[in-house]
């Protein structure tokens, strides 16, 4: 069993310890963009661009994008899909 797995940001390959989060994850690629999601600038986003909790667990083979939050909402706030 791997202590690693392999996941996506902004479409770069990563591999994260097993059991990280989706911001250990975003951390991981670039800690600018990590800090924006902490400050609520940005939203996660899985592959097919619904908003996903920065706490979320990773699972192997995830895709994740880092977009702008342009309404200024927590994920708490948005509908669900």
């Amino acid at each position: 069993m791997s202590d690693t797995v392999r996941v996506y940001v902004n479409g770069k390959g990563l591999d994260v310890v097993a059991g990280a989060t989706v911001l250990d994850a975003v951390r991981a690629f670039d800690g600018a963009l990590a800090a924006g999601v902490e400050s609520g600038a940005r939203l996660i986003t899985d592959s097919r661009g619904l908003p996903i909790g920065a706490d979320a667990p990773v699972a192997g083979g995830s895709i994740f994008r880092i977009i702008t939050n342009r309404a200024g909402q927590s994920v708490a706030d948005l509908p669900e899909a």
